[in-house]
């Protein structure tokens, strides 16, 4: 089966994670950029990474203007995001980015990377910042929102290979 995996990354997670699944699965693998300019149609299966922010899904507007175009393909998702793979925010985030009727004909899958504020941009940076201002300054604090402090405090890596095994065992099916 002829896959291909397109990725959008701003600190580098995502393209960790797309090149370890493209190795692992026997697939090419492009920057989203590059795969604009290229003719998809030969592929059997389009997997589709990028990062998480906020439970949105950073460019997933072009993956999505094409799936109406991608019938006869097998369509994936990965997000690649800070938080924990055990975070019960994931799968309600996951759903918002995709209507009913795209989640039947898309495989969905969550990564957990962490943050690298030195590869960030400047508006990520900020955004995280006034985040981390907020939860800070928020009065009776949960336990959740101390250790949400203490995450995003700084960069942090807890991307794994293992977290690539659900999405490997979809493209063998």
């Amino acid at each position: 089966m002829k896959t291909i995996v397109i990725y959008h990354s701003q600190t580098g997670f995502t393209k960790r994670y797309a090149r370890w699944i493209a190795e692992a699965a026997g697939a090419d693998c492009l920057e989203l950029a590059a795969a604009k300019k290229k003719d998809l149609s030969t592929y059997e299966t389009i997997v589709f990474g990028a990062w998480a922010c906020a439970g949105g899904i950073s460019k997933i507007s072009w993956f999505k203007s094409n799936i109406d175009k991608w019938t006869d393909k097998r369509l994936l998702v990965f997000c690649v995001g800070a938080s924990p793979i055990d975070s019960p925010e994931i799968e309600p985030a996951l759903k918002q980015n995709f209507s009913e009727s795209e989640l039947k004909k898309v495989n969905v899958f969550y990564c957990p990377g962490g943050l690298n504020y030195e590869k960030m941009s400047v508006p990520s940076k900020l955004m995280m910042k006034m985040y981390l201002k907020m939860l800070k300054a928020k009065k009776d604090q949960t336990e959740a929102d101390q250790e949400m402090i203490k995450m995003i405090s700084g960069s942090y890596d807890i991307s794994d290979k293992k977290f690539i095994e659900p999405i490997l065992q979809c493209l063998i099916k």
